[in-house]
């Protein structure tokens, strides 16, 4: 690969133990650990969240990824108007979410500055070729394919595979693969085409520079 492949930790505080306190310092103490190991984007996915939960929690991991990282993105996940008041560096869709368009009419009449604007991030979760291909379409900055092997518990959801994952990657926007993906399937990953490779439990549930250095020497 020419160049290192992008990495992004999607969160999950209800994978950590404890009450709900024990499970927010875990959270925190992950993402400055994310941030610090030079992970890419950081994806907030507390979906059980209030609009104000989220907005009190985002900006608290704002602080975290700035004082932690220069390079860090941190994106919410499908609230446009949280990742604005917490001063996050975009959001994430779902594939059943609004269009990315329609977020940037939300920041066209933001009071958030244009220089700010012109670098909110947009990225977007597929989960076919046809969804990546309306979200090279709709000018997503990237989008995250899944799940690629599955997903870990979950009965019912098929993996995509290798080959759908080539496809889709045949996209002129940046593709992430998650779902299913470890140290020993990743470089099938990237030798389809994928961009990067997206994470929840492998970055929470491991170390995450040793993660980031075994992903970066693939």
């Amino acid at each position: 690969m020419p160049h290192r492949c992008l990495l992004c930790y999607i969160t999950d505080r209800s994978q950590f133990p404890g009450d709900e306190r024990a499970r927010r310092r875990a959270l925190r103490a992950k993402i400055a650990e994310a941030a610090r190991a030079g992970v890419d984007y950081i994806q907030l996915r507390e979906r059980d969240l209030s609009a104000r939960e989220l907005e009190t929690l985002a900006r608290e991991v704002a602080d975290l990824v700035r004082e932690n990282s220069l390079s860090t993105r941190l994106l919410i996940n499908s609230r446009t108007d949280v990742a604005l008041a917490a001063g996050a560096d975009g959001v994430h869709l779902r594939a059943d979410d609004v269009e990315p368009h329609e977020v940037r009419q939300v920041l066209d009449v933001s009071a958030r500055p244009p220089l700010v604007i012109g670098q909110f991030l947009v990225a977007i979760s597929c989960h076919s070729n046809e969804d990546v291909i309306r979200a090279e379409s709709e000018a997503a900055d990237f989008a995250v394919f899944a799940p690629v092997f599955g997903k870990r518990g979950t009965a019912g959801t098929p993996a995509a595979g290798i080959a759908a994952l080539r496809e889709a990657c045949r996209a002129k926007i940046s593709v992430l693969a998650l779902g299913g993906v470890n140290l020993e399937n990743a470089a099938s990953c990237l030798n389809a085409g994928a961009a990067g490779i997206a994470a929840i439990r492998w970055f929470q549930e491991n170390k995450i520079e040793d993660v980031v250095r075994a992903l970066w020497a693939l």
